[in-house]
């Protein structure tokens, strides 16, 4: 029970820090969303947006923020 309560800190940090990441990139005007790559088609009956380039920037800095966490927790 003592590692979960440990995973479960673990991620509501991480939690906090993508939040905080987001709304410090959005203070600085940082086009996260719109970036090129991104697809969005707009038409008269709707709209389709699918983020791919945001998604990738995303998915490298998480990768590298939870390994670095992983390396301290090790030891």
């Amino acid at each position: 029970m003592e590692n979960f309560g440990r995973n479960l800190i673990v991620c509501g940090v991480v939690l906090i820090l993508v939040g905080a990441g987001l709304h410090i990139a959005a203070r600085f005007g940082l086009p996260l969303g719109r970036l090129p790559g991104d697809i969005r088609i707009e038409r008269d009956g709707g709209g389709f947006y699918f983020p791919i380039a945001t998604s990738i920037i995303l998915s490298v800095v998480l990768t590298l923020v939870l390994n670095v966490i992983i390396r301290i927790l090790r030891k």
